[in-house]
């Protein structure tokens, strides 16, 4: 088993599917092998036709997941190259989750922040704890959400959130969460498990190809849709990734890493 296959695991339960991210010890930081290996994965469980539902969750009871590993950034997301290429990975991955054909269900405990909170955003319903926190304060690593990152916030909870999570890089508590329409339902920290357990099987007692015709109907509706981001070019698409050349996105990453307080300079 590869160390990326350890990172995610994959579990068959009758017709549930449970998706964990399972790095506990970095609170579950998704690496670039962990985004393939989710977008693959995901892939492989729409195109079963045993499969009634999908949970996605983060080991343990601390975290989702923070988002992405930032010390993968020297290596693997130095600069505009590598960016584009990194997020190649996660946009197929983040489309594989709006194509899956069975309904998902994001199972919060603790933090859901950036590609957390991203992932989370991709699931149909979102259960969390009261002591659940979530936000995008990616400002301060002087990095920007690409369109398709965005998109799916935007279509949640409106472009004046998205920019008000994005723009002040502030982290909301459970209930403000709720409230926006971030998540779906928020419980007692000790019942997250059982309030996802009794949502799957509720939606495990209806007809799956209903719960599959719904989900294909809804996205039909949507203004926009993940595939086609309505008229972002080729040009702004890749205009996601220009930060990457900064000196602020250089200085803001390292200083993540150096638990020190970054001095932008807005160049």
């Amino acid at each position: 088993m590869s160390a990326a296959a350890q990172d995610l695991l994959v579990e068959l339960s009758d017709a549930v599917a449970t998706i964990t991210l399972n790095r506990p010890a970095k609170l579950n930081a998704i690496t670039k092998a962990m985004w393939q290996e989710l977008g693959a994965a995901v892939q492989t469980l729409s195109a079963r036709d045993d499969l009634r539902c999908i949970v996605i969750r983060g080991a343990g009871e601390r975290a989702f997941s923070p988002g992405n590993d930032i010390s993968e950034f020297p290596t693997d997301r130095s600069n505009r190259e590598q960016a584009i290429a990194y997020g190649r990975i996660m946009h197929d991955t983040a489309q594989a989750l709006d194509a899956c054909r069975h309904p998902i269900v994001a199972q919060i405990h603790g933090i859901c922040v950036g590609g957390g909170l991203e992932i989370a955003a991709l699931a149909d319903i979102r259960i969390c704890g009261h002591s659940s926190r979530f936000g995008a304060p990616i400002k301060n690593l002087g990095l920007v959400m690409a369109h398709p990152e965005m998109a799916p916030l935007i279509r949640l909870i409106g472009e004046t959130r998205t920019l008000e999570l994005l723009l002040e890089g502030r982290i909301i508590d459970a209930q403000e969460a709720c409230a926006i329409g971030l998540v779906s339902r928020v419980v007692a920290d000790d019942q997250v498990a059982t309030e996802v357990a009794a949502s799957v099987e509720r939606i495990c007692s209806g007809a799956p190809l209903v719960a599959r015709w719904h989900k294909k109907f809804a996205k039909r509706l949507r203004p926009e849709s993940l595939a086609s981001l309505g008229a972002v070019s080729q040009a702004e698409y890749l205009e996601g990734f220009d930060c990457f050349d900064t000196a602020d996105f250089r200085v803001g990453y390292q200083s993540f890493l150096d638990k020190r307080t970054p001095p932008f300079t807005g160049q």
